[in-house]
């Protein structure tokens, strides 16, 4: 007898369907999996018959045979136990289950029959939904993951005699339903960090203040001690909440690299991800024999903040120019080719020179300029120039710490923030914007639509600007987008000479070094 029971596997970070295929015939007792698994799912075998025998059913005494079709596809991962286990006892005659092709299987077994979860499991049931599956059995843990893709109904099962129960029809199970926009309003307080511990650096919480307005790059250039960190790390704080649809997106690569907490069903706020330098350019763009999301796509939507950038090796620190520059990242393998998604905002610091004193109002500088060159020399000028604001952070003395007012609290920020991300999303809802989210995201067409006409002095400021500087046709589309940030927090119209002169004050990497 032969069986076929719907899984699902993930390529990258979408699902592909996948059948099961079992079939039983009388020949001497054996087991054989095909269609590319790989370790875990080969290991399937001893999990599966101890589940099945466990939950009071008979592993047959026949030549099993399992295909996981299409044949060509690799398979990985421990959700294809239930499939397995159900197509096992579907075509040995144990079990019944008319409704079998209107359901999908998820789910790993234990050896006593339980049910554990899987990750990926928000990518597979929207990747089953649009494939036009009525209804998913998936592990009670992950059930209202599964339920925030918004596409089959999910019955969430403990065992696998529940399962079966659930498809003879036996058992009346409630679907899971959950509303992703309620627990996003749910799970609106913050991580405890906030802009009023930060005293002094007025200038530099404005610059940050520019740069989450606008979903601006930027890099905090100052001596140790200065706060540089203590600043990056307030940054999620300000940023708007995210929306019901970049949730979900978060969520589907938090999902598909196994990082939810047991019981998580929807990341609700910003990812905040600071890998150290020692890091390698696959854990930070992505990769793997099977490719795996990197860094950047682990902060996607969020923030990814890279401490002591010029520490990074050379060759991981440029391959972040295709993630700043196209939100995407293409991993390409001689068994496939995949793409992650990695629209995040880039939050760097460093120091001015390598002994981080230069400039520094009480401390010498040692370094020779020769030497800052070469310090500085590590991040290329391709790279600086996808870096929207370079800010100097100077270092805090006595009277800032002891005697500075407390400054504005993040919330405070953040609704100001939030104005101009709502200014943003009206002037690109024109139905010809849609990937546009806010100013850091236009590209040509959209600067010489929505920056211009400039101001005459503004013009003339810009042009003065680009001379003196040496700047590239990148640096002064991005100027154009930081100013036109600028505008949009002091909710103004047209770009003046005061947005364009802001604008090219964080440009401070672009002056040649003074000691």
């Amino acid at each position: 007898m032969t069986a076929t029971v719907i899984c699902a596997t993930t390529v990258g970070v979408d699902a592909r369907l996948v059948h099961v295929e079992v079939d039983t015939d009388r020949k001497l007792p054996s087991f054989t999996l095909v269609g590319l698994p790989d370790s875990a799912v080969r290991e399937s075998r001893e999990r599966v018959m101890a589940a099945i025998r466990n939950a009071g059913f008979q592993w047959p005494r026949r030549r099993v045979t399992v295909n996981l079709a299409p044949a060509d596809l690799r398979k990985e991962g421990s959700a294809f136990d239930l499939a397995i286990a159900v197509g096992v006892l579907v075509a040995s005659g144990q079990i019944r289950a008319t409704t079998l092709a209107d359901f999908a299987l998820l789910g790993e077994l234990s050896l006593d029959g339980g049910i554990r979860p899987v990750r990926g499991l928000l990518a597979m049931a929207s990747g089953l939904g649009q494939q036009g599956i009525y209804a998913v059995i998936v592990p009670r843990a992950n059930a209202r993951e599964a339920a925030m893709a918004g596409g089959p109904v999910v019955y969430p099962v403990a065992t696998l005699a529940e399962a079966v129960e659930v498809l003879e029809g036996g058992v009346r199970i409630r679907p899971c339903v959950v509303d992703a926009s309620e627990a996003l309003r749910r799970d609106a307080t913050g991580d405890g960090y906030d802009f009023a511990d930060v005293r002094g650096q007025e200038h530099a919480k404005r610059a940050l203040e520019v740069a989450a307005a606008g979903g601006h790059n930027v890099i905090l250039v100052g001596p140790p001690g200065s706060g540089k960190t203590m600043l990056a790390r307030r940054m999620p704080s300000i940023l708007s909440p995210p929306t019901v649809n970049e949730a979900l997106a978060i969520t589907r690569i938090h999902s598909v690299a196994g990082l939810l907490r047991a019981g998580q069903a929807l990341v609700t706020r910003r990812p905040f991800r600071a890998p150290h330098h020692t890091i390698s350019d696959a854990g930070l763009i992505g990769g793997g024999p099977v490719p795996r999301p990197g860094e950047v796509s682990l902060a996607h939507h969020g923030v990814l903040f890279l401490d002591e950038l010029p520490e990074f090796h050379r060759r991981v620190v440029e391959s972040l120019r295709q993630p700043l520059e196209e939100s995407r990242v293409t991993i390409s393998r001689a068994a496939a080719t995949l793409s992650f998604p990695s629209r995040f905002m880039l939050v760097a610091s460093m120091n001015p020179c390598p002994c981080g004193y230069l400039g520094h109002a009480r401390q010498e500088c040692v370094c020779q300029p020769h030497v800052i060159e070469r310090y500085r020399g590590r991040l290329s000028g391709p790279l600086l120039d996808r870096i929207d604001l370079h800010v100097s952070v100077p270092a805090i003395g006595f009277d800032d710490l002891e005697t500075s007012p407390a400054g504005e609290s993040s919330a405070v920020v953040r609704a100001r923030v939030i104005e101009a991300r709502q200014r943003q999303l009206q002037r690109f809802d024109d139905g010809a914007s849609t990937d546009v989210l806010c100013n850091a995201h236009m590209d040509g067409r959209h600067v010489r639509q929505y920056c211009r006409p400039l101001q005459r002095d503004a013009a003339l400021l810009l042009r003065a600007a680009l001379d003196r500087l040496g700047l590239s046709a990148r640096a002064h589309d991005r100027i154009l987008k930081v100013a036109r940030t600028i505008a949009d927090l002091a909710d103004a119209d047209i770009i003046d000479a005061a947005h364009i002169a802001e604008a090219v004050l964080y440009r401070g990497l672009d002056r040649p070094v003074m000691t």
